[in-house]
């Protein structure tokens, strides 16, 4: 990469953090471009270079966060038994319920995301990151046998990231977000086990 690159992406990157920390504690229509060019100590002609307006800076920030957590329901499903695609699941799904107790991934992706993008693009993301996830663990729970074998995989995947979205909602809202967060895994577990043969 090129210097010249590798500054253009370093500008790109700094913007990205300073708009994340601003939507985090502020959320987004209360910081303004300016406040984010100054905490990224960068610019506003930099800014539109690698973004059209604030709603695009806005887009990156959500799909950054949509990576990690990707990236940590991958790791914890990694660390799962093999042997056990049930426990790999549920595995994944306390781990999205517990990035929900963090506020810039919780206040960004939860409550700000389907207001800012709309809800059809902000879950074109949220399929886009997960429901791959969930349908892969779906599959490999009902080819193991774990889960009854006329479930429709498909629409089920679907359904149980609908009820992480709205498990996770619950968790940002609530004053006391760990004891939400409890409740929340114990019923979402419950009706997965429910669905065992």
């Amino acid at each position: 990469m090129s210097r010249q690159a590798e500054k253009s992406e370093a500008t790109r990157a700094n913007l990205v953090a300073a708009a994340r920390a601003l939507f985090a504690e502020h959320g987004y229509a209360a910081v303004g471009t300016t406040e984010i060019v100054d905490r990224a100590g960068s610019s506003r002609g930099a800014m539109y270079h690698h973004f059209k307006d604030k709603k695009e800076l806005f887009r990156a920030v959500h799909e950054q966060i949509q990576q990690e957590l990707i990236e940590r329901v991958t790791l914890a499903l990694a660390e799962a038994d093999p042997a056990d695609p049930l426990a790999a699941l549920e595995a994944g799904l306390r781990t999205f319920l517990l990035v929900c107790l963090e506020q810039d991934k919780a206040r960004i992706g939860l409550i700000e995301a389907p207001a800012v993008l709309g809800w059809r693009e902000w879950r074109d993301i949220d399929e886009k990151y997960a429901l791959g996830l969930v349908t892969a663990g779906v599959e490999a729970g009902v080819a193991a046998g774990a889960l009854r074998a006329d479930l429709p995989v498909h629409s089920l995947a679907h359904l149980i990231l609908a009820a992480l979205g709205e498990a996770g909602l619950l968790i940002a809202g609530s004053p006391d977000p760990e004891s939400a967060r409890t409740e929340a895994e114990h019923a979402i577990l419950t009706l997965l086990n429910g669905l065992r043969p």
